[in-house]
């Protein structure tokens, strides 16, 4: 175990986070546990943002995509949009986990965020997700003057899977050729089931909340086939994807003791050497998911870091 490796002020959650157990048996009772760990609106809402539910119209032939909408209201002029995708192995979470940083971002940054609830594995096999996440995008593109917001400014985000999504959901728009993303903001993000298939090579992580075998199970349920295969799509693992030449800037954050530290690193170095500009954070003591741990210095880091990555990043 790398328990000594751990920054001490993020110990105590390792004492107090439930354990979880993913299978085809649990996966509803966890998806129903993850949903009471949400932070009801009213302990999060801030005075300058509104919360507006909404559908939209899905991919071809799919339902219509549930979105919550975080909008500054003090904010001038056609404001920025961060597309993001929550986290949960592609099997578990809702947009509404992700509320409390959503009005945070939109309130210091300015922004509309735009949480989408995309269609979950293993009842919806990849890329559906990402075909969820381009139909959001296309509708954002599709009523910009009705949403009063500036098409040249959408970035896409997300953390764990949602990170993982999110970079997937960058190559998709690419590929299309249909819409512009300005950035991605990749949180821990969960990108290659090579490490499923293969394991970690580094003895150090993945001790903690996400590990191995949910990473086995999360891959499989969300291929619908073991990890590790020839044939998995860019869309569904972002780290396959051959090419990354014209992607949007990129911005990637992970713990030191995260089981997706080296398939983290390995993709900023490949962005990186495709010509794409790109941010690497490597937080030391951290393990998967650690901001929920909100108050502990290093968790108030990652906040700041990404916050002025985007800010950045909507500036340009």
């Amino acid at each position: 175990m790398s328990r000594h490796l751990v920054d001490p002020e993020l110990t105590a959650m390792l004492d107090v986070f439930p354990g979880i157990t993913l299978s085809t048996e649990t996966i509803v009772a966890m998806r129903a546990q993850m949903g009471t760990m949400a932070m009801p609106r009213d302990t999060y809402a801030r005075p300058h943002v509104t919360i507006e539910d909404r559908t939209v119209p899905g991919p071809d032939g799919a339902p219509d995509v549930p979105v919550t909408l975080y909008r500054p209201t003090d904010a001038t002029g056609k404001v920025p949009v961060l597309l993001y995708l929550h986290g949960g192995g592609y099997v578990m979470g809702t947009a509404e986990s992700s509320g409390a940083g959503a009005v945070r971002t939109a309130d210091e940054v300015k922004c509309l965020v735009v949480s989408v609830d995309y269609r979950l594995a293993p009842e919806t096999k990849a890329p559906g997700a990402a075909e969820d996440a381009h139909a959001v995008l296309a509708w954002l593109n599709k009523e910009a003057a009705a949403l009063g917001i500036d098409t040249d400014r959408i970035a896409i985000g997300g953390d764990s899977a949602g990170g993982g999504l999110a970079a997937a959901t960058a190559l998709l728009a690419r590929d299309k050729g249909l819409y512009k993303l300005c950035f991605q903001l990749l949180v821990y993000p969960m990108l290659d089931d090579r490490t499923a298939a293969n394991g970690a090579q580094n003895p150090h992580v993945g001790d903690f909340i996400w590990q191995h075998d949910h990473n086995v199970f999360a891959w499989t349920a969300y291929l619908g086939a073991a990890p590790g295969g020839d044939d998995v799509s860019p869309y569904a693992a972002a780290a396959r994807a051959k090419d990354l030449a014209g992607l949007p800037p990129a911005y990637i954050s992970v713990g030191a003791l995260d089981l997706f530290l080296e398939e983290d690193m390995a993709y900023a170095a490949r962005l990186a050497a495709a010509g794409v500009p790109t941010e690497l954070h490597v937080y030391p003591g951290a393990y998967h998911a650690f901001e929920f741990n909100a108050e502990s210095d290093v968790s108030i880091r990652a906040e700041a870091d990404k916050r002025r990555a985007l800010k950045r990043a909507f500036a340009a």
